[in-house]
């Protein structure tokens, strides 16, 4: 833990004198204000060519998880002279555009998410075919590879989903209802069908609007309401974690609430107790890794897990390790 406390202290250091050029980000005062205070002083690590790295994600406005990857792709671009580029829609056809995009300018390389795969293959397709190395985050494991990226960095979600199935087996839980927020979204279905997979009680799929967290909160309260067997909410992102504790409190529920992903609000909670566990698939380092990955391919042929996907999850997080990563979302960076 010491060589780890001394790594991140390098990194946050490393935080504050970030230079880069790219798109907005999504939402997030924090990481917005982190971007500007860190401007005009940073240095590259290295000497080889600048080269341009666009990122595309599937992110909506205002995912706090996307700050996170996007921080930590930038804090390498930084290291590794890229001039990075980032971008998102959470609409599929949209993304394939802002591929389409960016393969026009004629970057280096991209990253892209693959959460609704079929409408991203034919962009990806035209990277490829103009020459330019692709490495897929986040979602689209199963895809990636048939995709020709080079590789895809991020958990596998079905393992996770398997990973929460034993986890509440472990916690005597009974019977569960997962809530999903973006239909169509191949990784949320597979997390939902781990789960399902391991846990020896009954699991029940619930589709929200997660644009919409007013909604999302009343679906959830009224499932509660409806159905006091439930003894379990498990939410696959931090920002509706809270919102399902809200949920309970207005059904009157006893539900304990777990979720997928972290952030300060969630170690928070877990940390006195109002959340169960959840599930950290270490968004920082995504960002970071493909950023990484893709110069060290484009300086020396390198690339990391031989076609396999690289993990960086699933980590169950307790109330036990709450404390020790709290610190780390704070900052952003976990």
């Amino acid at each position: 833990m010491a060589r780890f406390r001394t790594w991140a202290g390098i990194a946050l250091a490393g935080a504050l004198c970030v230079s880069l050029a790219g798109c907005s980000s999504t939402g997030g005062k924090r990481a917005e204000d982190a971007r500007k205070a860190a401007a005009a002083q940073g240095k590259a690590a290295v000497n080889t060519p600048r080269w341009t790295f666009a990122m595309i994600t599937h992110s909506g406005d205002g995912d706090t998880f996307w700050d996170i990857v996007q921080s930590g792709a930038e804090q390498a671009a930084v290291k590794d002279n890229i001039n990075f580029l980032y971008s998102h829609d959470d609409e599929a056809q949209q993304q394939a555009q802002l591929v389409d995009a960016a393969v026009d300018k004629k970057v280096d390389g991209i990253i892209v998410t693959l959460a609704k795969p079929d409408a991203m293959k034919a962009a990806v397709a035209r990277a490829e075919k103009a020459g330019i190395p692709v490495i897929t985050v986040n979602s689209g494991s199963a895809e990636s590879k048939a995709f020709g990226a080079l590789a895809h960095i991020g958990q596998d979600e079905t393992v996770a989903g398997e990973a929460v199935g034993e986890e509440l087996n472990k916690r005597g839980r009974k019977k569960a209802v997962c809530i999903l927020h973006e239909q169509g979204n191949v990784g949320h279905e597979q997390r939902c069908a781990g789960v399902k997979k391991t846990f020896d009680g009954e699991l029940e799929n619930l589709y929200v609007n997660g644009t919409n967290m007013p909604d999302v909160q009343s679906a959830i309260s009224a499932k509660l309401q409806a159905d006091q067997a439930i003894d379990t909410v498990v939410t696959l992102g931090a920002p509706y974690a809270d919102t399902a504790v809200k949920a309970r409190q207005d059904a009157g529920s006893k539900a304990e609430i777990d979720t997928f992903d972290l952030n300060a609000k969630v170690a928070a909670e877990l940390k006195d107790g109002t959340l169960g566990f959840a599930v950290d698939q270490q968004p920082y380092l995504q960002g970071y890794q493909a950023v990484d990955l893709l110069w060290l391919y484009r300086y020396n042929a390198n690339m990391l897990g031989g076609g396999q996907p690289v993990f960086t999850g699933p980590q169950i997080i307790t109330k036990d390790q709450a404390a020790t990563l709290e610190e780390y979302t704070k900052r952003g960076t976990r």
